[in-house]
This record gives structure tokens, C-alpha cells and sequence, in this order.
């Protein structure tokens, strides 16, 4: 009820033009602006601890004129709703998945194609490059939107309840929670499953009542939200290296000084330092603990016939929008230079 509430009353204020929020110490006036980040992960996850690094650096260097402030688990809403409110305005800063970001532009698709980068490697040095990153990030000015900066979200892997998933044949009449994008749900019809796209805060429940029979994530889903409590088996399929976004209201962004942004600029990479150096301690602490504690089964299937599956999802998408292939070959430059070992 609290969350409803919170969200309705964003909502009214960002329809009155915009929300201004003002706080009293010792009795005065805080005429700072209050910067709102909110996201849908714990307060132990490296996004949470990323975006607290971000806080202190923007609040020492700017704290005359802002105060930032990270809301963690949905505190805001959902990541959907969250992304709305930063479109208004209402809020300023999300961590959004590029599955969302490719309903306001189809460019996005590229980073949810299965098997785009050859390795970790070759995934973090891509995205490292503007001209891979840049032409894509750009693209969401008009609906309100701009990316700041890109954080590690590991492999995502296929996750089941009782159907341990060793071949793609494994994945039919199963229902798979997926992000909410088309890309996904093709992913999912070429590997023969059942795509059933729902927001990531629902899927607990529905794995508990047997509404779906799986799930794709990283292994910190397991943990940090629980799912390894009722899904007993974890296929290294590797489907997917697709990073979070911090995503930014593109108007606050435009507004800021030279001299702010480039303060902001150095947060961003602050965020992404942070998040990236606490990523590989993270994913290691839940693999432990869920094949030790939760009992959590890990499989490492041959992903080649995956990666076959998704030959033709490739074909498609660079179809629909041609203007990738260049950013897609240069990424196969990466791969080559990458190549999986």
C-alpha cells in the first residue's frame, strides 16, 4: 500500500510539472534539489553498492545545490514504472534492462541478441567503446530518456524448478519467466520453450505457485532473491551477457552546468567501477551459497546447439534494422580479438 501510494503521488505531482522536493534541517529551508535512483536489486547487490559510490561522490562535490539519494528492492515501483518516472521526470535516475530500454528504441535489440560477444572479454571491451555504445544510448532523447553508463549483469542462464536443462529439446512446454521484450520472447520460441514475460518482482511468487516452471538470470537471483529456494537446477547456457543501464532524465541532464556535468560524468564512471570490482565476489558468494545452502544443482551444457538455435533471431534483427550492422561488426572485431578460450 505504502509503494501505491508513494507511486500516485509521484505520478500527480510529475503531471503538475515536475516534482520538487524540499526538506528542513535545524529548522531551515534545504532548497536542494533531491536526485531519486531507484532500483529493483538488495542493498548487498554491487548495482546498490555502485550507486551508493555515486551518492557520496555527487554529494561532496555538489552537496550545496543536490542530495542523493538511492532507493533500493522497488522502493519506487517497478523497474517499468521506475523507467516512466524518470521519463517525467518525477524521479531522476533508474537501473533499467536493456529489454525495457528496446521498447522506446529497437536499436536496443541489439544487446539482447543470445550470443552477441564471444567472451567477458570481448563483452566488457564493447561496451567500453562509444562508437558501440554511443549510437544506441542517443536514441531515446525524444522520449525523455539518455544512459549514462553501463553495469555488469554476468551471463544469464537458465534456471527450472524440477527439468534440469542440458539441450534446447530440454526447454519445451516449459514456462520460462523472460524479460519483457520481443527479443526475448523470439529467443524463447526458437529454443522451443514457452516465453511468459512478467516484471522481475512477480517471479518469486509465480515460481512458488507454479506459474512458471523457470526463470533466466545471473546466479545472484538465486540468492539475493530467493529463487534458488524452489528452482533446483542452474544450466550454464550462457545464453546471454546483457548489461543494466543507468538510465537519466534526459531533461535534467541537459540542464546541468558544463562544469556539473562533468562531476556527473565522473560519478558514472565511479557507478560502473564500483559495480564491475564487486561483481566477480558477488557472483562467486552465490554460487556457494546456493549450491550449499540452497542445494541449487549447476549443469554445464555443450552451447553449441543453443547457439545454433539462435543463428536465424541474428538474421532477423539486423534485418529490421540495418543501421546495426555496423555497431554488430564491430563487435565481432572484439570477438575475434576475444575469442573464447
Amino acid at each position: 500500500m505504502k509503494r501505491r501510494t508513494f507511486l500516485s503521488l509521484m505520478g500527480a505531482a510529475a503531471m503538475s510539472g515536475g516534482l520538487m522536493l524540499t526538506g528542513c534541517s535545524g529548522g531551515e529551508q534545504d532548497d536542494r534539489k533531491i536526485i531519486r535512483i531507484g532500483h529493483v536489486q538488495s542493498q548487498t547487490h554491487p548495482d546498490h553498492l555502485g550507486l551508493e559510490a555515486f551518492a557520496a561522490h555527487i554529494n561532496e562535490k555538489l552537496g550545496g545545490k543536490y542530495r542523493v539519494e538511492v532507493y533500493p528492492s522497488e522502493l519506487l515501483g517497478s523497474q517499468t514504472e521506475m523507467v516512466q518516472l524518470t521519463q517525467t521526470g518525477a524521479i531522476d535516475f533508474v537501473v533499467a534492462s536493456t529489454a525495457i530500454m528496446e521498447t522506446f528504441s529497437s536499436q536496443y535489440q541489439i544487446f539482447n541478441l543470445p550470443y552477441l560477444f564471444s567472451s567477458v572479454e570481448a563483452y566488457h571491451a564493447a561496451m567500453d567503446d562509444p562508437e558501440v555504445t554511443d549510437p544506441i544510448f542517443k536514441t531515446t532523447s525524444k522520449a525523455g530518456l539518455e544512459t549514462v553508463a553501463w553495469l555488469d549483469a554476468g551471463t544469464r542462464n537458465f534456471y527450472t524448478v524440477k527439468t534440469p536443462i542440458n539441450q534446447p529439446s530440454d526447454l519445451k512446454g516449459l514456462k520460462i519467466r523472460v524479460q519483457q521484450s520481443p527479443t526475448n520472447v523470439e529467443m524463447m520460441r526458437l529454443l522451443g520453450g514457452t516465453a511468459t514475460p512478467m516484471g522481475f518482482g512477480d517471479v518469486y511468487t509465480a515460481l512458488q505457485a507454479g506459474i512458471l516452471d523457470g526463470a533466466e538470470n545471473n546466479e545472484l537471483a538465486l540468492t539475493d532473491n530467493g529463487h534458488g529456494d524452489i528452482c533446483k537446477y542452474y544450466s550454464y547456457d550462457m545464453h546471454q551477457m546483457v548489461p543494466d543501464l543507468l538510465v537519466a532524465n534526459y531533461e535534467f541532464m541537459a540542464n546541468l552546468s558544463s562544469e556539473e556535468r562533468a562531476i556527473f560524468d565522473e560519478g558514472f564512471e565511479i557507478v560502473k567501477e564500483t559495480e564491475q570490482a564487486a561483481w566477480s565476489d558477488a557472483v562467486a558468494e552465490a554460487k556457494d551459497k546456493a549450491e550449499n545452502e540452497q542445494h541449487v544443482n549447476f549443469l554445464y551444457p555443450d552451447t553449441a546447439p543453443f547457439q545454433e538455435a539462435m543463428a536465424p533471431l541474428h538474421d532477423s534483427v539486423l534485418s529490421a534494422n540495418p543501421e546495426l550492422q555496423p555497431i554488430y561488426d564491430r563487435i565481432q572485431e572484439y570477438n575475434a580479438e576475444y575469442a573464447a578460450q
